[in-house]
């Protein structure tokens, strides 16, 4: 995968992460280009297309678009999965995911994508796996949140420490 955008039906790009390494206008002008090429379709058109010298996937969930870049060779029917993947990850995440919550929590979208897509290959396929490691992230940053209340201006340990117990109940 080159890159996935997140967008919305009136443009507005959400979420964006890029595999390649390009300049950022470079990826300005790519992401509105393609955005506009998807929004200028109808909606019984197929959902993948042949763009530049590479195929794109999308695919609409209420309000926002899913699209990813992919390479020539690759497969239109597993990136498809991996983008209804990675929108049940968010259901499961934010209980009925909405614009609003990749609007609001980007970050957490951003890690929910990270843990699921690594360079633009799925890392892990098993949502189970994804979501308890999420959790424990989210504990991880409830118990940091927790020491610094506890003991404002004590630098927090780094997280090797963090194996070994110090935050733990």
């Amino acid at each position: 995968m080159r890159f996935m955008l997140l967008f919305s039906r009136q443009g507005k790009l959400r979420l964006q992460k890029w595999y390649v390494p390009l300049g950022d206008q470079e990826k300005r002008r790519l992401g509105r280009e393609l955005v506009q090429t998807i929004l200028g379709r109808k909606a019984k058109m197929c959902s993948f297309l042949e763009w530049r010298d590479l195929k794109v996937v999308y695919k609409r969930y209420a309000s926002l678009y899913f699209c990813c870049a992919i390479e020539e060779q690759d497969n239109e029917l597993i990136t498809l999965e991996v983008i209804h993947r990675y929108v049940e990850l968010l259901d499961k995440y934010f209980g009925s995911v909405c614009e609003l919550d990749i609007i609001f929590n980007f970050e957490k979208a951003y890690f929910i994508l990270d843990e699921f897509l690594l360079g633009g290959e799925a890392q892990e396929t098993s949502k189970k796996s994804v979501l308890k490691a999420i959790e424990q992230a989210d504990q991880l940053q409830e118990n940091i949140d927790f020491q610094m209340r506890l003991f404002p201006g004590v630098l927090v340990p780094n997280m090797a420490s963090e194996s070994s117990g110090l935050f733990q109940n």
